[in-house]
Parts: C-alpha cells; sequence; structure tokens
C-alpha cells in the first residue's frame, strides 16, 4: 500500500474537520515523524501540480484538503449558480439540525441523521447558511456549527426562537405505537 495515497484517502475521507498527525500516523502504522515526510511530500505534489485544485492545509494540529485559493472564482460561481439555488433534501435535513442544536458537532449531525454527511455542509456553508463556530474540547478538536444571521434572513427569522416548535409529542406518539406493536 502506499503511504502518501493512504494519507490522502484518510484526509479525503476525513473532510473539512481535518485529521490530526497522530491519527494518521496511527491509521497508517507509521512514526509521526515518517508520517510528517510523507505529508510534506504530499503537500508539494499539490502546490507543484498545476492541474491539481487541492491543497494540504495544517490548522489548529489538523491536516485537512481544501481547494487552491486560485480556483475561488470557479467555487463561488458554483456557490451561486442556479444549480444550486435549491437545497437538496439532504441540506435541509442537515441545516434542521443544525438549526435546533446548535452549536454541534458533524458527528453529532450524522449520528442524528443516521448518513454520512457528504457535501451537505460544504454546500450550507459556501451558501452561509451555517458557519464554524468554534471547537469542543475533546479529542481532535471537532468543529462546531452553527447558523448565520443570513440563515435568518433566508428563512425570514428575526432570532432562532422563532423557529417552529418540534412536535415532540407527536415524536412520543410514534414511539410508543412502536413499542406497542412489538408485543404482537
Amino acid at each position: 500500500m502506499n503511504e502518501i495515497g493512504a494519507l490522502e484517502a484518510l484526509l479525503f475521507v476525513a473532510g473539512e474537520e481535518g485529521i490530526t498527525l497522530n491519527e494518521l500516523a496511527q491509521l497508517t502504522k507509521s512514526t509521526t515523524d515518517h508520517t510528517t515526510v510523507c505529508l510534506t511530500k504530499l503537500k508539494q505534489k499539490y502546490d507543484q501540480d498545476e492541474t491539481s485544485g487541492l491543497t494540504l492545509l495544517e490548522t489548529a494540529d489538523s491536516f485537512k484538503l481544501a481547494t487552491k485559493k486560485v480556483y475561488s472564482p470557479a467555487i463561488q460561481l458554483y456557490a451561486q449558480s442556479p444549480l444550486s439555488k435549491k437545497l437538496s433534501k439532504a441540506s435541509v435535513e442537515t441545516l434542521a439540525v443544525i438549526a435546533y442544536k446548535q452549536p454541534i458537532t458533524r458527528m453529532e449531525i450524522e449520528e442524528i441523521r443516521g448518513v454520512q454527511l457528504s457535501s451537505s455542509l460544504q454546500k450550507l456553508k459556501l451558501r452561509e447558511l451555517i458557519k464554524e463556530i468554534g471547537r469542543l474540547d475533546a479529542p481532535g478538536k471537532p468543529v462546531l456549527y452553527g447558523t448565520t444571521d443570513y440563515f435568518l434572513d433566508y428563512f425570514g427569522l428575526n432570532d432562532l426562537t422563532e423557529l417552529p416548535e418540534l412536535e415532540l409529542e407527536q415524536e412520543l406518539t410514534n414511539q410508543s405505537l412502536f413499542e406497542e406493536s412489538a408485543d404482537f
């Protein structure tokens, strides 16, 4: 197995949250020194390859893949294009979870939704509906997400207290129906 390829795959899967040097070394069964050398080679590979739109960033003790600044106009056009104007069902569900549960991490959102987030968070960030509002004081320092002022404008709200109440009674009723049917 190619170590640089393995690092690249892990960085891709880690997404915008990134992954620490120690985690990368553990997952590739290597030392942190060797992993650092491989990460340096990977960064050089991206920086020297003019046909690649990616670069490797190190932020807050984490490494992550990002797009090169030179491609930001294309990304901005994508974020503002008619193709991206309508939010997908997955994006709306993700946005709802963030709105009601903020501050919240990507893993917490995935647990609630029961699926891995693909590009929903990126699209919501590009559309300025959500933002990073800090980091959780936990291993890996995961990013905490919250809604933006633009989110309030987009949905015609003055503040988050105007969000519709969640129908917890309906959820409890549905839960008790399932419990009763299990007795049959």
